[in-house]
């Protein structure tokens, strides 16, 4: 196997390979690109972040700066939105739903380390693939951390670090995060009632 095989694999691999080193500068040149452009430049926007994620839907918004390892690793829904100071380290795969939002500088790590010092020291490393599911709002500064799954219809409030799986239908908050609520058919009528207010007014 290749260096960049066994890192998808989620196996143990050197990241000074020179395949992953030009995988690399290719996201650092995007992010770069991405980085520079202007609130005007929508299309332009659109067209980078095509170019840089391994799949996207056709609605996608990112506030720059963001950041991300590869990019190519990363899989984006329909609708979704990221606030200023993304980040994402996709040497795992990383697969967002559909509807997401990040809040400002919401970071999802794929990346982990030997535990044994001396082993970490020779420079390798792995990865573990990290999933959102449908419908989640990611409060701002939330760390998700390697190989966590959120579910769909989540809210994670800002400020939590993921370490283990959220369900569906909860809102979870704190670090670690934890489930504090399920999210229930009156909060539906409270935000319902909410939007007919809204609509009438």
């Amino acid at each position: 196997m290749t260096e960049k095989e066994k890192m998808l694999s989620q196996g143990l691999y050197s990241s000074h390979d020179t395949e992953l080193k030009k995988d690399a500068m290719r996201s650092r040149r995007l992010t770069r690109l991405y980085n520079s452009t202007t609130e005007d430049e929508r299309e332009y926007r659109l067209q980078l972040l095509k170019e840089l994620f391994g799949s996207t839907g056709e609605h996608i918004s990112v506030e720059p700066p963001f950041r991300c390892d590869y990019g190519s690793n990363t899989y984006i829904g329909e609708n979704f939105y990221a606030n200023f100071d993304c980040i994402i380290l996709d040497v795992a795969k990383v697969f967002i739903g559909d509807n997401c939002l990040f809040g400002p500088r919401v970071c999802v790590f794929t990346p982990a380390h030997p535990i044994d010092a001396e082993v970490r020291n020779t420079g390798i490393e792995y990865g573990k693939e990290i999933h959102i599911g449908n419908n989640v709002w990611v409060g701002g500064n939330t760390v998700i951390n390697p190989g966590v799954t959120i579910g769909n219809n989540v809210v994670i409030g800002s400020g939590s670090v993921v370490t283990k799986d959220i369900p569906d239908n909860v809102v979870a908050v704190g670090n670690p995060c934890k489930v504090i609520r399920p999210i229930t058919d009156k909060d539906k009528k409270f935000w319902t009632d909410k939007l007919n207010e809204y609509k009438n007014s």
